[in-house]
């Protein structure tokens, strides 16, 4: 939610004073102009001969106009008529008809509020460019038997760093010794710091705030995380919103029939109507002030920097205003549905023995324990990922991994092995296809109502007597499942808030899982049992009901990220292929990065709006004032340049967004 805040305390406000160099030439030239603008305007009163106004007058238009008349003039050769030559010609005008303070006015205001637009979007830029103030510029380097501290830009990948409690990480790597929590906040977003152990990266920028690590480097200073986290954003900046794109191709148009439209205010009441030059061309001067649209072709992109600015500070990176504009138009959201719905990684939820016919709990001969010790010494030998699973759950309750013989694999099925003299197998029904048994029916029901709730079951069992009269006593069921994280149910809720009209999943897995999965995070359909190009062909259908996300994870969604209109790829920090892939990454994968990247799309959408409604309104009505009503031209000045220093300040409050 965006919190209303006081003026006074809301970024892009008052924080645009900060970090003024108040000694850059063209601050100075701005105060320059103001003080000969008044000095030839109210000298007399001070003084000083009426002689002498001309020359601050000239002094005047001097500072105030000659960046804007290089500019113009620039724009002139190539072909284009500007606003800075639609000023320079008003003020030139103005001192054309004895109203040489007005003419010095508008070359002041006109200026300041250049400046002071620039001033407002390299806050935006600078925003995300202060990140690489986190990185430190040294770091504790291990080499042989010393610790040297040496320049990032010397360390490359594989050196052995030290990072102290307080420090900084100085580039991305991997933890070899130690724990600790850091705070990811300025790459990834996180509010909360992250408990870092062996194997876990780390991200250059990022603080570490209570136990040393150890690390080993991964990737240099320049190929860091947060370096190719600002490249991105200083590549979305230069690339314009189609708003934005479409303002500046009609501000060429627009000048020229202003210029036009001001020439005609001359003639035809002069030659037509017999009316005095001097008030119908003052008055002209006026409307080629008013007219100008400064504040519109400035609306926009004050608004699309702002937000570009305040979501990568969030770990959002839009790749540009155009991808900006279109996440706020999104009407469906399709999410993948494994390390995005769900917490990516399968965990151990029922363990289930199984009590044979003519027996009692009370001599079933295999506790759960037992049936998990067994499980895991088997699946220990294994890669598969519910063989870890299973391992996991086992030294999660402290239990040691007895050691396996003779141990066979059937890809797809199962595997078995020998364990303190029994044959264990742990599979699926398929598994034991070849193993008469009487409880096959009840076994069956038991692991569809597993694959109904949207869980894998695997039998285990002991394999008896010799190859050709083997049998099979089956021991008991572990059902292991890719858990539904908490939060998904009410993130889908939220997308709904925010207007989002169909929410769909889509998954590889087969369609009892993925529908209970459905099911328990709240979505609207769900398409099962998909191929990466069966993906695209889901997308391709949703496009055609309404403007379109794709979240996925940025490798094995690629080409469905792609179709869609909008592709959104999570947890890409230091994901290369994410980065690469998507037109808004989400450096962690918090899902609740998603309904704000939405809600600020939107909120950003509304501003550009308000800026746009708001322009066009103080244009008409200041064409109007001086056309019918002898608007005076410093009157005019003020509203002009005061609407575009608005619209400015307007679109800066995004930077505020929460």
């Amino acid at each position: 939610m965006n919190e209303a805040k006081p003026i006074a305390n809301r970024p892009g406000v008052t924080s645009l004073l900060a970090g003024i160099d108040w000694t850059s030439p063209e601050l100075l030239c701005v105060v320059a102009t103001f003080v000969f603008m008044l000095l030839g305007g109210f000298g007399n009163h001070l003084g000083l001969p009426e002689s002498v106004a001309p020359l601050f007058f000239l002094i005047a238009y001097l500072t105030g106009g000659t960046r804007g008349t290089i500019k113009g003039l620039r724009s002139l050769l190539g072909g284009t008529v500007d606003v800075d030559l639609l000023m320079v010609l008003a003020a030139l005008g103005a001192a054309y008809v004895n109203h040489a303070f007005e003419g010095a006015m508008l070359l002041f205001l006109f200026s300041l509020s250049n400046t002071l637009q620039e001033m407002a979007i390299e806050k935006s830029r600078s925003a995300i460019s202060a990140l690489m103030k986190l990185r430190p510029e040294t770091a504790l380097c291990k080499r042989g038997a010393e610790t040297v501290l040496v320049k990032i830009e010397e360390l490359v990948a594989g050196d052995l760093v030290l990072v102290r409690p307080g420090e900084s990480i100085p580039v991305d790597g991997i933890v070899i010794e130690g724990t600790s929590s850091v705070n990811q906040s300025s790459i990834t977003g996180e509010s909360l710091p992250v408990e870092k152990a062996v194997g876990d990266l780390l991200f250059a920028g990022t603080l570490n705030e209570q136990g040393g690590l150890e690390m080993r480097v991964t990737k240099i200073a320049t190929e860091s995380t947060l370096a190719k986290l600002i490249e991105l954003v200083e590549k979305a900046q230069g690339q314009k919103a189609a708003t934005q794109r479409f303002l500046e191709k009609a501000e060429q148009g627009y000048a020229l029939g202003v210029i036009l439209f001001t020439v005609a205010l001359i003639v035809i009441p002069i030659y037509l109507f017999h009316e005095p030059f001097q008030s119908t061309f003052y008055r002209a001067m006026t409307v080629m002030v008013v007219a100008s649209p400064c504040a519109l072709v400035i609306s926009t992109p004050a608004s699309i920097l702002s937000a570009i600015a305040a979501a990568a500070r969030r770990g959002v990176l839009f790749k540009g205003g155009a991808y900006l504009e279109k996440a706020a138009a999104i009407e469906i959201v399709a999410f993948d549905k494994t390390g995005t719905l769900t917490e990516g990684r399968p965990v151990v939820t029922d363990l289930q023995v199984i009590i044979h016919p003519g027996h009692t709990p009370a001599d079933i001969g295999c506790s759960k324990e037992e049936l998990l010790w067994l499980a895991a010494a088997v699946e220990a030998r294994s890669e598969h990922p519910i063989a870890r699973a299973i391992v996991a759950e086992a030294k999660r309750r402290f239990m040691p991994i007895e050691r396996c013989t003779k141990f066979q694999s059937v890809a797809g099925h199962g595997v078995s092995a020998d364990v303190c003299g029994r044959r264990i197998a742990v599979g699926n029904l398929k598994y034991f296809d070849g193993y008469e048994s009487p409880e096959r029916t009840a076994l069956e029901e038991q692991m569809n109502l597993m694959h109904d709730a949207g869980k894998t079951g695997m039998l285990v069992g002991e394999i008896l007597g010799d190859e050709k009269t083997a049998t099979v006593r089956y021991l008991g069921f572990i059902a292991v499942a890719d858990k539904v994280r908490p939060e998904a149910p009410l993130i889908v809720a939220r997308l709904r808030e925010l207007g989002v009209k169909r929410i769909a999943m889509l998954t590889g897995d087969g369609k009892r899982v993925a529908a209970a999965v459905g099911k328990a995070c709240g979505v609207d359909e769900v398409h099962a049992d998909l191929l990466p190009q069966d993906k695209v062909r889901v997308i391709q259908k949703l496009k055609e009901q309404g403007q379109t996300a794709m979240i996925g994870d940025g490798v094995n969604d690629a080409p469905a990220l792609a179709t869609a209109d909008v592709g959104i790829a999570m947890g890409a920090a230091g994901t290369d292929v994410a980065m690469e892939t998507a037109d808004i990454v989400l450096m962690s994968d918090a899902l609740d990065a998603i309904p704000f990247t939405l809600a600020l799309s939107r909120r950003a959408r509304t501003v550009v709006y308000q800026n746009l409604t708001f322009a066009l309104a103080v244009i008409v009505v200041l064409i109007i004032s001086a056309l019918g009503f002898h608007l005076p031209l410093p009157l005019g000045v003020v509203g002009h340049e005061g609407s575009t220093v608005l619209v400015c300040l307007n679109g800066l409050r995004l930077l505020g967004f929460k």
